[in-house]
């Protein structure tokens, strides 16, 4: 077959990038087009995210793949993080930038709402984990607060769904994003209204569901003159970042009954679930919070949600501000020449959240639960990295005991693939092989499923063998220790007393 050009806008939380998969019907390539930053927005006192900057760079993204590829190109998709919204009033006009989910206005929501709709039963009818800015408490706090934007409001697209708006004017809601909302019920395969209601929230803003592989259609006539990009599709591809992800582990399996591995979206966040055929909605994954999404294949991502590099990111911004600016390759030796397992934290304790100053939020967690406090920047680093495995373990224990299966080998995908320390202390942490690759794994799922809407791909289980065939991984052997072990059960302490 003539090779065939398919474009990935992949954005994430801190960064944002337009790549493209080349196809020549054996093996899958990658070449980035364009990159930009992304991050919230301080405006007056609360936080967004630039749509419109972004809408500016994923245009600039365009024009270089017109000016590379012309014709070869076939269709665009885009993947973005889950919860975050936009909000169309009448005659569609786009009413403010979209918020951040790091903005304070959902601070203290969930008490409030479980006073109003028990938590057992919200649970019971979306499986999605508890997260005080997940969709349904960021809509419920304009409520709240009696806001004019919600009252105006005639639709409304998640971070993706607004952008496959701004390229062809349709406006629909793609199911792996959507599931991520808390008002998406995974054993209905439809949207929880009656949640809603209960929230005194309307459903009539929500638009019809699409699946993985839908094409939603041409660019708008003025985004393909601007872009110089014409005559290709525009695919809803598995649009949450994760689910993206996850379609390109290159696991043997997809969708089996009784799967035998797990996955870690490593990035921003760490994604860590297990790959199933139905949702696990019951008292004990309610009791673990653990959260049922959607992905390709209307396959199950049961999953946690981890606070991942966050950690490591924001505290190399705090060292820049106080003027010691280090690289990657920098803080991974000054982690590396730090001892292990000192100090332990809890990275998804609430003062992780969005604390101003990142460093001291750890070593005043280390102050209040009596531990040593990490005294460098490497001890800082050493100290997010060794907890990063732990918590690791402990989700791992909780997939085995909700899935009812043993788990051999974890894939990890995604940026942290290139944090080799820390894919290590996984390995040596969890006593699992760890097979780490591919790293830009959100945008190559992408790519596959349009691929697979193309017809250049057969099917889901061809996508990853396509993977497997295109990219290398890295195994790491697990090194198991007695250091291990004792600071897993320094490590479960602290978790219980947060639960």
């Amino acid at each position: 077959m003539a090779e065939r050009i398919y474009l990935a806008a992949d954005l994430g939380a801190s960064s944002g990038r337009l790549l493209a998969g080349s196809f020549d019907g054996t093996r899958l390539r990658l070449a980035e087009l364009h990159r930009f930053e992304n991050g919230p927005v301080a405006v007056a006192g609360s936080k967004h995210w630039d749509l419109l900057a972004l809408w500016q760079q994923i245009q600039a993204g365009m024009r270089g793949a017109a000016s590379r590829y012309g014709r070869d190109v076939a269709s665009l998709s885009v993947d973005t993080w889950g919860v975050d919204f936009g909000l169309l009033g009448a005659g569609d006009v786009l009413l403010g930038n979209p918020y951040h989910y790091r903005d304070r206005r959902t601070d203290g929501i969930l008490p409030r709402a479980f006073a109003r709709v028990p938590q057992a039963e919200i649970f019971a009818a979306t499986g999605i984990q508890f997260m005080p800015f997940n969709t349904l408490f960021q809509l419920w706090a304009m409520r709240l607060g009696k806001s004019p934007l919600l009252a105006a409001a005639r639709r409304l697209l998640l971070m993706p769904d607004l952008f496959h708006w701004l390229l062809t004017g349709v406006a629909a809601n793609e199911r792996t994003n959507a599931s991520t909302t808390q008002f998406y019920n995974p054993q209905a395969r439809d949207w929880a209204r009656d949640l809603l209601t209960r929230f005194d929230l309307s459903a009539d803003v929500l638009c019809p569901l699409v699946d993985p592989g839908t094409r939603l259609g041409p660019l708008r006539p003025d985004v393909a003159r601007e872009t110089g990009l014409a005559n290709i599709n525009v695919i809803a591809p598995a649009s949450h970042d994760t689910a993206s992800a996850v379609m390109a582990v290159p696991a043997a399996t997809f969708a089996s009954p009784e799967p035998d591995w797990c996955y870690i979206s490593s990035g921003t966040w760490s994604l860590m679930g297990m790959e199933l055929p139905r949702p696990v909605i019951n008292d004990t994954s309610l009791a673990l919070n653990f959260t049922n999404e959607v992905g390709v294949g209307d396959t199950i991502r049961l999953l946690k949600n981890i606070a991942g590099l966050w950690l490591v990111q924001e505290s190399r911004r705090a060292f820049a501000d106080a003027g010691r600016k280090y690289n990657w390759e920098e803080l991974a030796r000054l982690a590396a020449e730090s001892p292990p397992l000192v100090s332990v934290i809890e990275p998804d304790d609430a003062s992780f959240l969005a604390p101003a100053d990142m460093p001291a939020a750890i070593r005043d967690y280390c102050v209040r639960t009596g531990q040593p406090t990490p005294d460098s920047d490497g001890a800082i680093i050493r100290t997010a990295l060794d907890s990063l495995a732990l918590r690791y373990r402990y989700v791992l224990e909780c997939l085995e005991r909700l899935s009812g299966r043993s788990i051999n080998t974890i894939h990890i995908v995604g940026g942290g693939v290139q944090n080799t320390a820390l894919c290590q202390a996984t390995a040596d942490c969890c006593e699992r092989r760890v097979l780490a690759g591919p790293v830009e794994a959100t945008a190559l799922g992408n790519v596959l499923v349009q691929a697979v809407a193309a017809g250049d791909v057969t099917d889901w289980a061809q996508a990853r063998a396509l993977v497997r065939a295109s990219f290398e991984v890295t195994e790491y052997v697990p090194r198991p220790s007695s250091d291990w072990q004792a600071a897993y059960a320094r490590f479960k302490q602290l978790a219980a007393a947060k639960s």
